[in-house]
């Protein structure tokens, strides 16, 4: 089946393409047609034949290649002296086409979690730092992985995890337990970036450190890969103990008593990057189930002149392009007024664009029949994998528990009429 690339056109201003944005998308729209989805039945072959589900199939190489070579590399870095230095609403439509296959991103270096591991190493690393892991990082010969989440807390709290990080004579020791910790097992995982807790009796918010922390160290045991709904995905969700792990105190990241604060720094533009990659994944289910509903027929008609999937089908169209306009809005705001400003709206699209996604995959494999949870199709993958991020960056209730504290707060009594009437910053 031929696949389109080409997603729905977007509104004028405010959300208008820049010029740079429009050239790289025509190139990026080219490779995905010409090479990445002609790849996508290798890939899967050369993962099937290996018999290792964390193997590094050659087609990913020839990828690589050829997105260096059209200039499509490292598109997500907004410094320029690493990257193109796209802001995040510049950036949000090149995701959301990458977002259409599961190898597109990794053949452009701009996979999740390396993104945001390098934008952290760049804001916060040392020369040292940059040099041993920034530039692999961005030359893609090393990969690396976050360790945050906790098997034995509510992670989806921050201020809960346990992972102690205590002070010894020449840096720090460390003992606990990660899990999800995302590319770990892959075979060119060199570096985690660990969040832990140096000084528990301290302010809430600080008490966690981040540390540079070698995957080889001493210490340092991958118990472990998680599989998400059954699938063992290529770069593994690891389970890691540290058990007296020594770190010298230059591999803390900006200084102890930093954690909770690189982590909302790191979260902003990560959640950009996913929810337009799942506004991505969802245009293609939505072309998927229109495909399918036009070659099918069940009880003398075509199943796409049945009502009810021609209301699946208006639906998602209204759908996606409601939570890609919230997406735009939210990376304009990050852009123009900030992370802390726009703290509602990431919220918001953290919420909105998975569970728009499942709903739309969801209704895909329906049409689909049988064949939509088999591997003959992506949507039982999409599926399993749009779902865990209601999980992943913090869970939908954290997001709307923030949303509705905010929302609340204008009609406190402190906050006076100002807030009730429109102090909210405006797009246009």
């Amino acid at each position: 089946m031929a696949v389109s690339s080409s997603p729905s056109s977007l509104p004028a201003s405010p959300f208008e393409m820049s010029a740079r944005t429009l050239s790289y998308r025509d190139e990026l729209l080219a490779f995905m047609d010409a090479h990445v989805y002609p790849a996508e039945p290798v890939y899967e072959r050369q993962m099937r034949e290996s018999g290792d589900p964390h193997f590094h199939p050659p087609v990913l190489d020839d990828l690589k290649a050829e997105a260096r070579r059209r200039g499509l590399w490292n598109l997500f870095h907004p410094h320029p002296e690493w990257g193109p230095g796209l802001t995040n609403l510049e950036y949000a439509p090149l995701a959301e086409i990458m977002g259409r296959s599961r190898i597109a991103s990794e053949a452009c270096n701009c996979n999740a979690p390396d993104t945001g591991n390098m934008e952290v190493l760049t804001l916060f690393g040392t020369e040292e730092h940059h040099e041993k892991y920034l530039r692999p990082l961005l030359e893609g010969t090393m990969a690396s992985a976050f360790a945050m989440t906790e098997p034995e807390v509510a992670s989806s709290d921050a201020t809960n995890i346990e992972l102690r990080m205590e002070r010894d004579e020449d840096g720090y020791l460390l003992n606990g337990r990660k899990w999800f910790a995302s590319n770990a097992m892959r075979a060119d995982c060199r570096v985690l970036i660990v969040m832990g807790k140096t000084d528990p009796a301290g302010p809430v918010h600080r008490q966690q450190s981040m540390m540079v922390v070698p995957i080889d160290a001493p210490g340092v045991t991958v118990v472990r890969n998680l599989p998400v709904f059954g699938y063992d995905d290529r770069e593994g969700h690891a389970e890691i103990t540290f058990d007296d792990v020594r770190v010298p105190e230059r591999d803390v990241l900006k200084g102890e008593g930093e954690g909770f604060a690189i982590s909302q720094a790191r979260l902003g533009p990560g959640r950009i990057h996913h929810c337009m990659r799942t506004i991505g994944a969802a245009e293609r289910a939505l072309e998927l189930m229109c495909v399918r509903a036009r070659s099918r027929s069940t009880f003398g008609q075509p199943v796409s002149e049945r009502s009810n999937v021609q209301d699946w089908i208006a639906e998602a169209r209204i759908e996606i392009e409601m939570t890609r306009l919230l997406t735009l809005k939210a990376a304009h705001l990050m852009d123009t007024v900030g992370n802390k400003e726009a703290r509602t709206e990431i919220a918001a699209i953290k919420v909105a664009a998975p569970n728009m996604a499942l709903k739309i995959i969801d209704r895909a494999i329906q049409v689909h029949g049988g064949g939509g949870v088999t591997g003959d199709f992506p949507l039982a993958s999409m599926y399993a994998h749009i779902r865990t991020l209601r999980l992943a960056d913090g869970p939908d209730e954290v997001h709307k528990r923030a949303i509705a504290r905010r929302e609340l707060h204008k009609y406190d009594s402190e906050s006076g009429a100002a807030s009730r009437n429109g102090t909210r910053v405006a797009v246009s």
